[in-house]
């Protein structure tokens, strides 16, 4: 399978007066699987198109394997696109639509027959080849919609929100699938979704998009360990967002109060009393006994969730959400707790 990077620069989309893409820039690298990720409106679909060459940018270049394909049309891209609808042509079997692309190539009847069911056993659907598409479940249909974009080796493989139409079970076993397909192939995939979870799961990088522009990109891991901002901190995962007052300062060294907690850091940023810091609910312990770095609260409501309890404790500095694997010591409703959570789990934003 072939292999190319993918880069936009300066892409900008309009419709109309509406900016859909504002001024955006970024590199899919070759062979690797990049998720677009972010809420309904944020331009991620529409970046997506623009790849695929349904949509034609205002401004800006997208390159592919450094060839400029801006204003090439989308049968020329060597491209791919699973659509969130499967998009399979109900009145033909299994084999017919994922040869319909090597036929349309004017490949012979035997090689493409022979590729097709190489593909649907690479998705796990060999056997499948003369059922029609009402005779599968959305999980099949969407491995043939899968099998249809591959067999064609292309460049870049686009995926429109595939696994919005299943349910979770069903969610998480098709992604699995997808990766492991996307790996053995190693073909550059770029991948779009609302579902943090999904993104986090399956991708190599995320570029987390809002309001047409990049409000940060990484690995999976930084972008939750790391977010930079409050956007980031509360769509990558769960966050309690909440101020903190600084107590002194002197030149990059800050002397700054959580509620009951003072937490000395050093930081390059001009921190002021607006400044905001993100805690993960898991990172924070809740316990009986108060230590003297605790902060101090009561808890408002308790969940049982299976794995874990999720509480909501109030506090001086607002509601905390507080996720504990422990199962078996349980806070109830009105008692009086201590959080504690370590230096290294307080992430400054930059908001």
């Amino acid at each position: 399978m072939k292999k190319a990077e993918v880069k936009f620069e300066n892409i900008t989309k309009k419709f109309n007066e509406t900016v859909a893409v504002d001024n955006v820039s970024c590199i899919f690298e070759a062979g690797t699987l990049t998720t677009l990720l972010g809420p309904s409106g944020c331009g991620k679909t529409t970046s997506l198109r623009i790849i695929a060459g349904l949509e034609r940018a205002t401004e800006g270049k997208i390159l592919v394997d450094n060839e400029d394909v801006t204003i090439l049309p989308a049968t020329d891209r060597d491209v791919s696109m699973v659509f969130q609808s499967y998009a399979l042509f109900p009145h033909m079997s299994v084999i017919e639509n994922v040869s319909y692309g090597l036929k349309m190539i004017n490949v012979n009847k035997e090689e493409y027959t022979e590729k097709a069911l190489e593909t649907l056993k690479l998705v796990n659907l060999d056997g499948y080849e003369n059922r029609m598409p009402s005779e599968l479940s959305g999980g099949q249909q969407q491995r043939v919609a899968v099998a249809r974009a591959i067999v064609l080796k292309p460049k870049v493989l686009l995926f429109d929100e595939p696994l919005s139409n299943l349910d979770a079970k069903l969610r998480r076993q098709v992604r699995e699938d997808i990766r492991e397909i996307q790996q053995k192939l190693g073909v550059t995939t770029i991948y779009v979704t609302h579902d943090q979870e999904e993104a986090l799961a399956i991708s190599d990088k995320v570029i987390v998009m809002n309001k047409a522009v990049i409000a940060q990109q990484g690995s999976p891991k930084d972008l939750y360990n790391f977010p930079k901002n409050k956007f980031v901190a509360n769509f990558i995962g769960d966050a309690n967002v909440v101020n903190v007052e600084i107590v002194n300062k002197q030149s990059n060294n800050y002397e700054l109060k959580l509620a009951e907690l003072n937490l000395n850091f050093e930081s390059d940023k001009d921190l002021n009393e607006n400044t905001l810091v993100a805690l993960r609910p898991e990172k924070i312990k809740i316990e009986r006994n108060n230590n003297n770095a605790c902060i101090h609260g009561t808890v408002n409501n308790a969940s049982f969730v299976g794995s874990s309890y999720q509480y909501i404790v109030n506090s001086k500095i607002g509601k905390l959400y507080v996720i504990s694997s422990d199962t078996n010591d349980i806070f109830k409703v009105g008692e009086e707790v201590f959080l504690s959570i370590s230096k290294e789990d307080i992430k400054i934003l930059n908001d």
